[in-house]
């Protein structure tokens, strides 16, 4: 009687360990859920605030303007406009040289 009620003692006492060790994993687990919810938050208010700053910054007004002053780029007119014909005019090859590819004549294949 005395070595089943040692058994029983001992079933009871690793029992509780095992519940207490895993109430203790549960909450640290709980802990771990919160914070990542918060950080999700966070990344998604981030998201957010970036997207408005992207929509603000690509407004075609202020495009236009940066590529003005800090680029000097100007706007095209038809004084300032090439015509390209499409006639290609032959390439002159050295002697011995390969030469490069152009639009007009595809490049070979090896």
């Amino acid at each position: 009687m005395m070595r089943l009620n040692l058994v029983l003692l001992l079933a009871v006492l690793a029992s509780a360990m095992f519940l207490v060790r895993t109430q203790y994993e549960s909450r640290r687990l709980f802990d771990q859920l919160e914070k990542a919810g918060l950080e999700e938050k966070r990344v998604s208010t981030e998201r957010e605030r970036l997207t408005v700053e992207q929509r603000a910054q690509s407004v075609p007004l202020r495009v236009e303007r940066l590529a003005r002053e800090q680029l000097a780029m100007r706007g095209t007119t038809p004084a300032i406009t090439r015509y390209v014909s499409s006639k290609a005019e032959p390439i002159p090859v050295e002697s011995g040289a390969i030469p490069a590819a152009s639009p007009t004549r595809p490049k070979a294949t090896p």
